[in-house]
């Protein structure tokens, strides 16, 4: 499928894209084999072929859930004065 120069300016206006006038043969030239290309990629059989999320094989490798800090929330808010209910009490700012 070949581009027109009207279309790649379209779909430059859409983009928000300012396109000059001696780079649009260029652009179109680029566009249209970019959109050949994915006209043959589209031609491939692909029935049969199971989709994948990742071209390896493999899972993921996962750390054990364990706790590795003890909590000091206490300690931490030692140090303010606006403290409410084991939370920090900030001022209003959206109504």
């Amino acid at each position: 499928m070949s581009l027109s120069k009207d279309q790649v300016n379209d779909i430059a206006k859409l983009a928000r894209l300012t396109i000059d006038a001696n780079e649009v043969d260029d652009v179109v030239d680029k566009l249209s084999r970019i959109v050949a290309f994915v006209d043959q990629l589209q031609a491939a059989p692909t029935d049969g072929v199971v989709p994948m999320a990742h071209p390896l094989n493999t899972s993921q490798r996962l750390r054990p859930d364990t706790v590795t800090e003890s909590d000091e929330r206490d300690r931490y808010q030692a140090n303010t004065s606006s403290l409410r209910d084991g939370f920090y009490v900030v001022p209003k700012v959206i109504d």
